[in-house]
């Protein structure tokens, strides 16, 4: 059953990931012959509109490196993603078996009592005997073990 359920969502995911792919529709062509690119990134549609805004501006600076291609760019944006889900997917992860391994612990420690030992409440004590911890808070001597 789980099988068939982990099976059944990993289809689903590639069916959202590749249907839109492949039914968005190519753009027409301009008056010039060209096709539009198709996943343009904001930058270059707000590089456009400032230039018909005012065709005289001149940037304040220039990237310090200028990838060859839009295909490195865009190669160079996924690496970015992906090192960044990389790092969060890590940090989450140490996070959460820090919390079990915490959770563990102290289950553990409070498992952990002397065997055979015997939690003796002050009631439940012969009259001669008090437990150490009532002992201290009456100020009568504890009972010895001899």
């Amino acid at each position: 059953m789980k099988h068939r359920q982990n099976l059944l969502l990993l289809i689903a995911v590639i069916l959202l990931v590749a249907l839109p792919l492949w039914l968005v529709p190519k753009p027409a062509a301009d008056a010039e012959g060209k096709t539009a690119d198709l996943f343009t990134g904001a930058d270059d549609k707000a590089r456009d509109l400032i230039g018909t805004i005012d065709p005289h501006y001149q940037p304040w600076f220039a990237p310090l490196l200028e990838p060859a291609s839009n295909e490195i760019s865009s190669l160079l944006f996924a690496l970015q993603a992906a090192l960044g889900a990389g790092f969060i997917g890590y940090y989450l992860g140490v996070s959460v078996t820090r919390e079990k391994a915490a959770r563990t612990a102290a289950a553990n420690a409070k498992a952990e009592t002397p065997s055979g030992a015997k939690r003796v409440s002050a009631a439940a004590a012969p009259a001669d005997e008090v437990p150490i911890a009532d002992a201290r808070a009456t100020g009568e001597p504890a009972a010895r073990a001899d």
